[in-house]
């Protein structure tokens, strides 16, 4: 699963996810589930009730005793209906005893099975997930199973579909079964749907039957085994854009007005595909087919089902987004290594669950350094470290036995961690054995559960070494260092000298082998040495001072840092190390040096770097300097000429800081890109010179499709120029667009308008947009995001109306504050 915390994900600089108040869950070890029964094989119809948004099931699961002899079954079903339960038999079912108490379905067999001895159950049901209740987490922000999305058609702006999410035990709220990852089996879905909707699920769609009521049974079957919550049904009004990968099919499931761009989105997917089978797993896609759906309100990012991938809305992009960049092409390559590591393999218990998570998650920078190259692995090894490093998740272990709630695994430790947890294994093992070993965990564990164990065990017989240090203070352990690196020469000596302190809290000393690098111009010597001790001296002979000790050449060790380089030698590290967090950490520490001529021309150099993001860093270290014409005259020219959209935006924003009008037909033809994001950077800029054509064209835009900058800027435009005219624009907007982080972060301008209505009614209605828009933020996010909105939003809306002396419009905004008790 690919997780997007998308309103949480704001305020975890400032702490993690409230815990329970009870701290008992300290002391119970959670365990792999126990095996009494395994699964076989579930056959299940199944037909929708639109009306009442049930799933009306018939299921058969074929099972037998794992080892030990039963006369017993449990099975998971949450919320249901039970209406039969039976033994199949011959000819003829024959009724079983059992008992049901809305969450465990416990059935009296008719014998005592043995070892291997098959049998199956018949189970008539209707499953009810709306009236189940239960709470989700920061990754999958619900967890009823199953989803019925607008499904009487009362909203005609949205379309009706149903789909499910199983991860973590959700499948069992609409159909029986041991929802469990270590219970493995194979399936057949019999879908009874509306003859205008296509379906998805697992497996091959073997035939479809036109019924005489005006619905279609497609029947999908999945011949591999999987587990339960890798289960999927998907239904609704969906293109479906064919493409292929060594004769299997490959499907893209979108909505219509997206059929034409489909392509352009996950058109990728077959080079991936053959990229993770070829150059990194070196085991061919061990399915019979891979599709991927669009899914409206999704729970989380995207979600790995077996052979059907479910992703969010966002993955749903229109031509002229993609001319910024394909912003869903991480979480595809994401979702598909999930299909070796997840589903071919799956982790035994959610104890576990990084070694699912951290091997998807480190997929994206595999595919990002194939296909773009390192500095683009470079800065996703950048940005998902400082994911983690920002998210106050140290205290807590990557294999996790003890934790309150399955869901709370989900998180920046087991993902965004243990990714960069694997970046230092490979870098310590080399590539070769690195990729060897992957093949080898997943050959001796395949259609079966993996493990942190099973996993060190596969790395230890690939390269013949003992890794239990490596995995006890990795795997098994919690934290990470604190390094503080200070140099001296000594002259006399002839002697370079480092010294690494690890400063973080406690007793643990992290064991850090790593790569110390001594330049002397461009010549390079490389040093490999073990930082093992609270402080640790490195010398090596130097005939002169160095220009730049480099330690960690390799920039993969996952800590906090603080190293006393001079600006000179952080000069020099861009210009010869190379790397892109080489050249990053230079541009982030001349940032701070800009009085410094130096500093300042560091980064008028980086400003044609050749990879774009170290281009835009540049261009926003330039924000405070004062600017020559040199540098205005590359920023003019970037801002025209950039290979990517959006370092011309960001040369457009620090071109408008200058107030220079000669630069108003660039901005003017900047607003008419097909970026949205050039566009969106050149009306902002525009009104900074001529607010009432900047407030006209924002209206006219308005009046067309717009999307993510460019919506952004067309508000702020009509807000900080306009009136209460333009309410319409800006409540429809906001209303419109789907719960995430990017609605989130419009809710202070929504506010802000407000401020300006006078109009009582339409500024009730704006305010209980706000509110709903709060009320819909799910499960335990709420824990942050209503103190912020609450007390921030409402409450300094109410002010500044009392300020003005609109007393009914404060007394309306304060009513819909809740009171603490």
């Amino acid at each position: 699963m690919k997780k997007f915390m998308t309103i949480l994900a704001l305020f975890l600089v400032i702490g993690t996810m409230a815990q329970t108040a009870n701290n008992g869950w300290k002391k119970i070890y959670r365990e792999t589930a126990a095996k009494i029964n395994d699964l076989v094989h579930t056959k299940l119809d199944a037909r929708f009730d639109y009306n009442k948004s049930y799933l009306n099931g018939k299921v058969w699961i074929t099972l037998k005793p794992h080892f030990y002899a039963t006369d017993s079954l449990l099975l998971d079903a949450k919320g249901m209906n039970i209406h039969a339960v039976e033994l199949v038999g011959a000819g003829k079912n024959t009724k079983l005893s059992y008992t049901y108490d809305s969450l465990f379905l416990s059935i009296k067999l008719n014998k005592v099975y043995q070892k291997d001895e098959k049998y199956t159950i018949y189970i008539d049901y209707t499953a009810k997930p709306d009236e189940f209740k239960t709470e989700g987490s920061a990754a999958i922000t619900d967890a009823k199973g199953l989803y019925f999305i607008n499904p009487k058609g009362e909203d005609k702006k949205k379309p009706s579909q149903i789909w499910t999410q199983g991860e973590t035990e959700g499948t069992s709220v609409w159909v029986p079964t041991i929802d469990r990852p270590n219970q493995k089996c194979t399936n057949e879905f019999n879908l009874t749907v509306p003859a205008k909707y296509v379906t998805l699920s697992n497996g091959k769609l073997v035939s479809q039957t036109t019924n005489s009521d005006g619905t279609r049974t497609d029947s999908w079957k999945m011949e591999l085994p999987h587990s339960p919550y890798l289960f999927f049904i998907g239904v609704g009004d969906f293109a479906v854009v064919k493409d292929v990968y060594k004769g299997k099919e490959v499907n893209y499931y979108v909505e219509k007005d997206y059929e034409k761009v489909a392509h352009k989105i996950f058109g990728l997917t077959p080079e991936m595909m053959q990229f993770f089978s070829e150059k990194v797993t070196g085991i061919e896609y061990p399915w019979n087919k891979y599709s991927q759906i669009v899914g409206r309100e999704f729970v989380s990012g995207a979600m790995e089902n077996t052979t059907a991938t479910l992703h969010q809305e966002s993955a749903q992009q229109d031509a002229r987004q993609l001319v910024d960049e394909n912003n869903w092409e991480g979480t595809i390559a994401h979702e598909l290594f999930h299909q070796w590591f997840g589903d071919y393999v799956t982790a035994e218990s959610w104890s576990n669950i990084t070694v699912n998570e951290s091997f998807a998650d480190y997929s994206e920078l595999l595919w990002l350094e194939y296909k773009y190259g390192a500095d683009a692995a470079g800065f996703e090894q950048f940005k998902e470290m400082q994911n983690y490093l920002g998210s106050g998740s140290a205290a807590k272990d990557l294999v996790r036995f003890y934790y309150s709630n399955k869901e709370d695994v989900f998180d920046q430790v087991s993902y965004q961690k243990g990714g960069r947890i694997l970046h230092m294994l490979r870098n310590y093992v080399g590539d070769k054995a690195f990729f060897a070993s992957l093949n080898k965990y997943l050959t001796t564990n395949k259609f079966g559960n993996g493990s942190a164990h099973k996993l060190r065990l596969a790395f230890e017989e690939v390269t013949g070494k003992d890794l239990n240090w490596f995995f006890n203070q990795w795997y098994f352990g919690n934290g990470h260092p604190k390094l503080e690196i200070n140099y001296a020469y000594d002259s006399v000596e002839h002697m370079a000298n480092v010294y690494v302190k690890q400063t973080q809290s406690g007793d643990k000393i992290f064991r850090l082998p790593m790569a110390i690098d001594v330049y002397y111009g461009a010549q390079k010597k490389r040093h490999q040495v073990w930082a093992n001790n609270k402080i640790d001296t490195f010398s090596f002979a130097a005939p002169s001072k160095p220009d730049l000790i480099n330690v960690d050449g390799d920039k993969v060790i996952l800590s906090d840092k603080r190293d006393t380089k001079t600006l000179a030698e952080f000069i020099h590290q861009y210009t010869y190390a190379g790397k892109y967090l080489d050249r990053r950490e230079a541009l982030d520490f001349a940032s701070k040096k800009m009085a410094d001529p130096a500093a300042y021309q560091l980064h008028i150099k980086a400003l044609g770097d050749p990879f774009d993001r170290i281009r835009a860093k540049a261009i926003q270290g330039l924000t405070l300097a004062k600017l020559d014409a040199a540098a205005l005259s590359k920023l003019e020219w970037i801002a025209k000429n950039d290979s990517h959209r959006l370092v011309r935006a960001e040369a457009i924003d620090l071109l408008s800081k200058t107030n220079d009008k000669n630069y108003k037909d660039l901005y003017l033809a900047a607003t008419k890109d097909s970026s949205y994001s050039v566009a969106g950077a050149g009306l902002v800029a525009l009104s900074t010179l001529d607010s009432v054509l900047a407030f006209k064209m924002a209206n006219e835009m308005s009046m067309q499709p717009s999307k993510g900058r460019l919506t952004a800027a067309i508000s702020n435009v009509i807000i900080q120029f306009g009136d209460e005219s333009a309410f319409d624009y800006i409540i429809s907007n906001f209303t419109s667009m789907p719960l995430s982080q990017e609605k989130f972060g419009t809710v202070t301008t929504v506010a802000d308008f407000l401020a300006k209505i006078t109009d009582q009614k339409k500024f009730e209605k704006g305010v209980d947009e706000i509110v709903k828009f709060r009320d819909d933020i799910p499960g335990q996010s709420k824990v942050q995001t209503d103190p912020y909105i609450n007390n921030m939003i409402l409450k300094g809306l109410a002010t500044k109306k009392e300020k003005a002396g609109a007393k009914a419009m404060a007394d309306y905004v304060n009513s819909k504050i809740p009171v603490k008790k």
